[in-house]
């Protein structure tokens, strides 16, 4: 498993709406209702090879793209004050591909903020959750007396 995918398990591994996980490279796909899938994906946001941010987008496999929303790691967990001395003022999260190797470049996130993230991509997925997937067996169902 890469880096990235293994990234994404941490944040989509405990998802309740995102079912038959697929994780490929720098994305993970997956089921969300009977016609709808999703997609969610490491993103530049502009510096080649600083991943600075999860792009989700919803997918009708009869119509094609539905949404998107891009969840920047700056709007999600703020600037990251850290240990180092060179970065006094704290530093922006985003992963970062250098010379073969991909790591957090020197925040490294906490389960807690895996958490804090995959909180927000379940917000998203669950606009467009199916209604029957959220129903009770009960609701919307009548009883009929004789």
């Amino acid at each position: 498993m890469t880096f990235f995918e293994e990234e994404l398990k941490k944040i989509m591994a405990e998802s309740a709406i995102l079912k038959d996980q697929r994780y490929v490279g720098r994305i993970c796909y997956g089921t969300i209702g009977e016609d709808l899938r999703a997609r969610i994906e490491f993103v530049t946001l502009g510096i080649s090879n600083q991943y600075a941010g999860l792009k989700a987008s919803i997918f009708n496999r009869k119509e094609g793209v539905v949404d998107s929303v891009l969840l920047r790691f700056m709007d999600v967990w703020g600037k990251q004050k850290v240990g180092n001395p060179n970065f006094r003022e704290g530093v922006e999260p985003h992963i970062w591909a250098d010379g073969g190797k991909t790591d957090w470049y020197v925040f490294h996130p906490s389960k807690a903020d895996y958490q804090k993230l995959a909180a927000g991509v379940e917000r998203y997925l669950s606009v467009f959750q199916d209604m029957e997937m959220t129903q009770s067996p009960s609701y919307g169902s009548q009883q009929i007396s004789p």
